[in-house]
């Protein structure tokens, strides 16, 4: 699979794909979720990402896969990563 180009945090596709069009606030989310506010705000702004658990339930609430959120997470990190100015000093093992 192709690497995406600049995925968008996953807290930005929650935003605009689910707040945004249902009108919700954090604070109402937060509660449907069985979230802190705080946990929530720290995802949307991209300070945070999806864990497992958060990823269920979104899946829940929003009637998605849980597997999708965490898509969404792994192709944002492996972006983030390989943008790194830092080179990883691996040495190859497999034959």
């Amino acid at each position: 699979m192709k690497p995406m180009h600049n995925p968008p945090h996953p807290g930005e596709i929650l935003r605009e794909l689910c707040f945004e069009p249902l009108g919700l606030t954090v604070t109402e989310a937060a509660a449907a979720l069985g979230v802190s506010r705080k946990t929530l705000s720290a995802i949307l702004n991209g300070r945070a990402g999806i864990t497992a658990e958060m990823a269920l339930r979104l899946g829940k609430a929003f009637d998605t896969t849980p597997e999708s959120w965490l898509h969404h997470q792994i192709q944002h990190d492996l972006w983030v990563v390989r943008r790194s100015k830092k080179k990883l000093q691996v040495r190859k093992l497999a034959a």
